[in-house]
């Protein structure tokens, strides 16, 4: 087995996921060393960890190389719930592929938490996305808008918000993608059907879409035009195709949005953004792992050379 200990850059995840593809180029692009972890060969992958004396120590073993946790300068993670990888499909819950995944998986972020290095992003960072209704409060406490939300399992009180606003969307109120729908007169006949499940009713919000990513203290900005409420799905829910275009956001607002990554801890954020007619930037959600590279790839926004320079630490 080789030992390198040479300083470089660990990027965690599936190597041919565009985010994850571009940060390799970028990083060779400024010739610097970096290293592969990747999620899907987890049964060749090992690693130890060790604290000695208040500083992390240990080596990660992938490649029959053994790299010493320490020479890692820089860290990205792109790794998706290892129980769903396809090579453990048919695996059982207490198969031995299955738990030396896990305990690999789980060394790697707790490793992760707390080395001195360079990490996009730390798993205490992402946790806040895990639920919407909590983000919500981060999110209005560093000064942007929040729309006015009700999350509730019951079917009167969300007729009373329904009757309020007339015009709302509704979601799920977990961390799990879903798609953001406008509320429908038909969907009145299901209204009963919440008692089981809770849901997230926003009053709707005119205005333009904006996807800021923040890396460190750089702003890219995206401005989205669809008719479709979510539009991610415009093409699945109206047949057309967004517009998308780099925008300029105000030096107030961009700074606005740089703090509020920060103070998510995040060094790397995707932030969705509503701006209104009047101007006032309403915030939905950020997403701490966002896929950036179909905005990179519809403007040109050189989001991925700006994490690999924030990696490498230039």
């Amino acid at each position: 087995m080789c030992t390198d200990d040479h300083t470089s850059i660990l990027l965690c995840g599936i190597p041919s996921e565009p985010p994850l593809a571009l940060v390799r180029e970028r990083l060779a692009d400024l010739g610097v060393r970096y290293v592969v972890m990747a999620q899907r060969q987890v049964a060749d992958a090992d690693v130890e960890l060790e604290v000695r004396a208040g500083r992390p120590t240990g080596t990660l073993s992938i490649d029959g190389c053994a790299h010493p946790l320490e020479s890692f300068d820089g860290v990205y993670l792109r790794l998706m719930d290892d129980a769903h990888l396809p090579e453990l499909r048919g695996e059982p819950v207490d198969g031995l592929a299955r738990v030396h995944s896990r305990a690999v998986h789980e060394l790697l972020m707790q490793w992760a938490e707390i080395t001195t290095a360079r990490v996009l992003n730390r798993p205490s960072a992402m946790a806040s996305n895990g639920s919407k209704p909590f983000q919500a409060q981060l999110i209005a406490a560093q000064g942007f808008r929040v729309p006015e939300t009700l999350i509730t399992s019951e079917p009167d009180l969300a007729r009373a918000f329904i009757e309020r606003h007339r015009d709302i969307v509704y979601k799920s109120i977990s961390g799990v993608r879903s798609i953001v729908r406008r509320f429908e007169s038909l969907d009145r006949r299901r209204l009963d059907h919440i008692a089981w499940c809770p849901v997230q009713f926003q009053e709707m919000v005119t205005g333009v879409d904006v996807r800021v990513h923040t890396v460190g203290r750089e702003v890219f900005a995206t401005a989205i035009r669809s008719d479709a409420a979510d539009y991610r799905y415009a093409h699945q829910s109206t047949g057309s195709d967004v517009a998308i275009s780099p925008v300029e956001l105000s030096d107030e607002l961009a700074e606005r949005c740089v703090a509020l990554s920060s103070a998510l801890g995040l060094g790397l954020a995707g932030i969705d953004l509503r701006v209104s007619p009047t101007g006032e930037a309403y915030c939905f959600e950020v997403n701490p792992c966002p896929s950036f590279s179909y905005y990179e790839a519809n403007t040109g926004q050189p989001i991925a050379a700006a994490i690999a320079r924030y990696l490498a630490g230039s």
